[in-house]
């Protein structure tokens, strides 16, 4: 760009004589005839590149100009001064080493940046009389780069995920806007901007509401418009299920397949025991998808809950748990407590007990006599009359399994019982505390 006249010579001045110039401004009065007028050369800027506020209808008898960065004629803001009279620059605080005053009061700025942008005053000194002055104010634009949308999300889950889209250098003095389908951005309750209207954040993303999308920066020299963006949206994935061909399998006889439903497409599936994740083995069927479960000669270690999870590339969905209820037993039953010798007078207490699912039902005998039903044989006083062989018997209606155990109890007169007792924390806690 030519500049309109060669640059004067410079002058480097202390900060006291800023200041002293500073002080002789202050007494300067407001403009109050001159209508100055500043113009940009040229009127649409780009950063990197140098513009020249040329500065029209300049008064008579002018003694010095000075630049200011805003509106503000303080020292502070104080860029650079021409001086006509000894043709010289003195330099200010806001001086950045880019500009350039020339003696018709016009302003170089040299690789322009977005620090640059905004008002500038220029205040221009008539010669003769200190007490009068003139400004003019101008505000620079540059022009707005092209702009880009960026988004926290492009792939969002349909109807579940909230999306916020920025429009593209942040930019300073610059208004944003948006458009939806080429149209203007409608009032809606999914759609709401931020005060700058920068960015846009979209709630639960629909296809109504997918795009595309372009925003524009807008000065009062140039408008830019990005390149239009449409988010992909991913089908909400439906809630799994478990299928089964028994939830009540007996144990070490039945072959259980549970099926993780629906079919969908391009899904895989994870399995879920007890809140833990069932790692990769022959019990997971269909190759690369693992949607059946096979639980062959399934046992009490089987027992759920169960769940299964549909993901695809970005998330997951779980099924509700499900709980495989084995049915097993019983065992062989024990007798307690473990004692054999009893001294007539004293009272006969035994419990039985057999692991089974679902519980068992207990009957006693004595020598082979049926004496009553029910997990506890209680017998008062009893006397040598009562030695003999104890059973009790342990039956599950579900598996039709019936299990028995004996053992031989002896009741003397007199003496000390033989007792062999290892103590209550040897019984099972289902039959705790007696």
């Amino acid at each position: 760009m030519g500049a309109p006249s060669a640059p004067p010579c410079t002058l480097h001045i202390t900060w006291k004589d800023l200041l002293l110039t500073a002080s002789l401004l202050i007494f300067w009065n407001p403009p109050t005839t001159a209508q100055v007028m500043i113009e940009a050369q040229p009127t649409k800027v780009s950063e990197g590149k140098d513009v020249l506020l040329l500065v029209h209808n300049l008064p008579q008898n002018l003694a010095a100009y000075i630049w200011y960065k805003g509106q503000i004629m303080d020292i502070h803001h104080y860029i650079t001064a021409y001086v006509k009279d000894t043709d010289t620059i003195i330099f200010g605080p806001a001086y950045s080493g880019r500009e350039t005053v020339y003696s018709n009061a016009s302003l170089l700025i040299q690789n322009v940046t977005q620090k640059d942008t905004g008002s500038y005053t220029i205040q221009i000194i008539k010669r003769g009389d200190r007490t009068e002055a003139v400004t003019g104010h101008f505000t620079l634009y540059l022009e707005t780069p092209k702009p880009f949308i960026s988004s926290s999300n492009f792939n969002p889950r349909e109807a579940t995920e909230t999306v916020i889209l920025s429009c593209d250098p942040d930019t300073q003095d610059v208004s944003y806007l948006w458009w939806i389908n080429g149209q203007s951005l409608p009032i809606s309750r999914k759609l709401q901007l931020s005060k700058t209207n920068r960015t846009l954040v979209i709630f639960g993303v629909t296809k109504d509401t997918a795009g595309p999308y372009e925003c524009e920066m807008k000065n009062p020299v140039s408008s830019s418009r990005s390149d239009p963006v449409t988010l992909n949206l991913l089908p909400e994935l439906p809630k799994p299920y478990i299928t089964s061909n028994n939830f009540n399998p007996m144990e070490n006889k039945n072959v259980v397949a549970l099926t993780c439903e629906p079919k969908t497409q391009n899904y895989t599936y994870v399995w879920w025991v007890n809140g833990q994740s069932l790692p990769v083995s022959p019990r997971l069927k269909q190759p690369g998808k693992n949607r059946f479960l096979i639980l062959p000669n399934v046992s009490r270690n089987d027992t759920g809950p169960y769940q299964c999870e549909i993901r695809d590339r970005v998330g997951g969905m779980r099924s509700d748990p499900i709980t495989l209820d084995v049915l097993y037993g019983p065992d062989v039953p024990r007798i307690f407590p473990p004692f054999t010798y009893y001294l007539s007078g004293e009272n006969l207490y035994l419990y039985c007990f057999a692991d089974s699912n679902p519980p068992a039902e207990y009957s006693w005998t004595i020598d082979g006599k049926l004496q009553q039903s029910g997990q506890k044989l209680s017998i008062p006083q009893i006397t040598t009359e009562h030695s003999g062989l104890y059973g009790c018997s342990a039956r599950n209606s579900a598996t039709g399994r019936e299990m028995s155990t004996f053992k031989t109890i002896k009741v003397s007169e007199t003496g000390s019982p033989q007792v062999t007792y290892a103590g209550p924390n040897t019984w099972p806690q289902e039959i705790l505390p007696l």
